[in-house]
């Protein structure tokens, strides 16, 4: 008995109930359900989950970043934040501890416009790399969600005219090389490796969605001891409701049965 995992960014979970959430959710019933930019603190809207376990990390600032983790299994722990100050205060990753594995769900910070946010964004980077690899010691990681780099032109459907862009800086896809070279995967990309037109976001402007202009930069990445495992992974682009669409991945693994650290 496998395990399917979802990943979303909602951009307003309480502006993407009014667009289709439940049903999409509904219809997946997903194990786990990672979400990003929540905008919101749990209670701010009533969310019917019957047999899922939630938990929330919310911003300090109202109404902006968040993320929230919707669970069939009770983890063993959940934390929230990496356990630096200056990182979390912006309610951008959720850790829960199961038998296998660790589950991270996180909404990586934005370079923002004119690459304003890029220096913070690169010792975000070198933060959260660290965190990833102290789990990955214990046990193996699988990291959900919108990490805010197209990594290669492939993922991109305009690399040239992106280039210094926020998202596609060569500082940004850079890190991501670096992330991979440390012993984790890329799952839709090693599952996909030719797959063209295959993105996750798509700006609001100039009907991006409608001619597939669009960035892949919404992920799941494993433990390289966890490739075996990995049975599928579906971008599901037909799902409307945000500027992201939802994404999957199955793995041919239990909840216990993680893989032991090399």
């Amino acid at each position: 008995m496998g395990i399917r995992l979802f990943s979303w960014n909602v951009n307003g979970l309480r502006a993407c109930m009014g667009k289709g959430f439940m049903d999409f959710f509904n219809t997946a019933g997903p194990d786990i359900l990672a979400l990003q930019e929540v905008k919101m603190e749990r209670g701010q809207a009533e969310i019917d989950m019957p047999g899922y376990f939630e938990y929330w990390n919310s911003a300090e600032k109202k109404g902006y970043s968040g993320t929230a983790l919707f669970t069939k299994r009770k983890p063993l722990d959940v934390t929230c934040g990496i356990g630096i100050d200056g990182h979390d205060r912006e309610g951008r990753v959720i850790t829960a501890e199961y038998r296998g594995f660790y589950f991270v769900c996180c909404y990586t910070p934005n370079a923002r416009r004119e690459l304003l946010r890029l220096d913070y964004r690169m010792r975000w980077e070198d933060d959260f790399l660290a965190y990833l690899k102290a789990l990955d010691a214990k046990k193996p990681v699988i990291l959900a969600g919108d990490l805010n780099v197209a990594h290669n032109e492939i993922d991109i459907k305009n690399p040239g005219g992106n280039r210094r862009n926020a998202g596609f800086t060569d500082e940004e896809r850079g890190k991501m090389t670096r992330l991979l070279n440390n012993g984790f995967v890329d799952t839709f990309r090693s599952l996909h490796p030719d797959t063209r037109g295959a993105y996750t976001w798509w700006s609001y402007m100039h009907n991006a969605r409608a001619n597939n202009a669009g960035w892949r930069i919404d992920y799941f990445i494993v433990s390289e001891r966890l490739g075996e495992n990995m049975a599928a992974h579906r971008i599901h682009a037909e799902v409307m409701g945000s500027d992201h669409c939802p994404i999957e991945l199955e793995l041919d693994m239990g909840w216990d049965a993680g893989g032991a650290c090399n």
